[in-house]
């Protein structure tokens, strides 16, 4: 049996200089007694699986809202996506396979219902009563929303992951970092790969359900330079006579593609400026996980075509207004009248404050819950 000195042994044995190893940890808030056979990292993914938080992601919005059809991504289905690909990059890399992992099925957990319209929608609920920004809020959620031990609030991951939670960069992101994670250090490297296996999925995943969903023609997005190059080489390898196929081919080869390119650029960043230890990458002045400058470009390209042809999209823009005012009204009713929620965040609202409580309330729901909450709450005829 492989037991966790065994291995924390293989980890310094094999693990690049500048990958994070378990026995090197900060350790977690409340100590507890190290498992026999299970690294600190390990320990930290189960948590995170068996949470309540990831069960929800199941039925929250990615870009489609649920109800719309069963085949498009939620975040449940999108945080496997990252975390697969996060994990074929730390181990190509000779990084943390465990924490590279951990942080990618943590890294949206604290995401709303609906989406970024339902984050919208509680960052101005919020002004003036300590704001609300996901990558926060996902710390709120390990640190002190679960509720799963006798001994200590939330789930007790270790510093790592948590510092990855708050650190973790997208373009909707804009947090704040508390002194606890120094906002002059760089991220761990196994937070950079997670951050650029979002990108990756993301990109991909929208596109195919842009396309499933109508939103987008193939034709369109020949205009993409990427798409189009990726299909050619594609073409060029197989004899694809079946539409969905060549789409699914695409998809495949340019996850591919961005992926060893992310790879091989990241290498010649590392043997460049000299990466040989965790300090070095702490104090680097920028992002050492990246794309080449070409394929950076591409990728703007592409990313700019789905902001203005899907997620502008006017479908996309109702279902993102109404998701905000169905947040919007349930936020307050809840505050005029709290009595209305349910007895535990009744009692939670004591703790935490009247805007806070309700906030968590709202943020961890699903879009379904949010939905079935709002006809109890407005239609006259629902039951309560």
């Amino acid at each position: 049996m492989l037991t966790r000195e065994e291995i924390e042994s293989r980890e310094e044995r094999d693990l690049a200089p500048y990958a994070m190893k378990s026995k090197d940890s900060r350790g977690r808030k409340y100590p507890e007694k190290e498992h026999y056979y299970r690294g600190i990292y390990q320990r930290d993914r189960d948590r995170i699986i068996h949470s309540t938080a990831f069960r929800r992601l199941e039925y929250k919005t990615q870009v489609f809202v649920n109800h719309e059809g069963d085949y498009y991504r939620t975040r449940l289905t999108h945080t496997i996506e990252v975390s697969q690909i996060a994990r074929t990059i730390a181990r190509a890399l000779n990084l943390n396979e465990d924490l590279a992992e951990a942080i990618a099925l943590a890294h949206d957990l604290g995401h709303t219902p609906f989406g970024h319209s339902g984050e919208d929608a509680l960052k101005k609920l919020m002004e003036g009563h300590g704001g609300f920004e996901h990558n926060l809020h996902g710390l709120r959620v390990v640190d002190i929303l679960e509720q799963k031990y006798p001994d200590f609030p939330g789930l007790n991951l270790s510093w790592e992951l948590k510092e990855s939670i708050v650190k973790h960069k997208s373009p909707y992101d804009n947090t704040s970092v508390s002194a606890e994670y120094n906002t002059n250090e760089q991220p761990l490297l196994e937070a950079q790969i997670v951050d650029k296996a979002d990108s990756i999925a993301y990109d991909n995943h929208d596109l195919d359900d842009s396309l499933k969903a109508g939103i987008i023609t193939h034709d369109e997005l020949l205009s993409v330079e990427l798409w189009r190059e990726t299909q050619k080489k594609v073409k060029q390898e197989y004899t694809i006579h079946d539409h969905d196929v060549l789409i699914a081919q695409t998809i495949k080869a340019l996850i591919n593609i961005e992926v060893i390119d992310l790879l091989e650029n990241t290498v010649s960043r590392i043997k460049h400026e000299g990466i040989q230890c965790i300090q070095d990458v702490r104090k680097y002045p920028g992002t050492i996980v990246s794309f080449s400058p070409l394929l950076s470009e591409q990728k703007k390209k592409l990313q700019q075509f789905l902001f203005r042809n899907v997620y502008q999209h006017y479908r996309v823009a109702r279902m993102a207004d109404k998701a905000k005012r169905f947040l919007e009204e349930l936020f307050t009713a809840f505050i005029k009248n709290p009595k209305q929620l349910p007895l535990e965040y009744q009692k939670w609202i004591e703790k935490a404050g009247l805007y806070q409580g309700v906030c968590d309330y709202i943020a961890g729901m699903t879009d379904r819950f949010a939905q079935d909450e709002y006809k109890k709450l407005f239609y006259p005829y629902e039951r309560v």
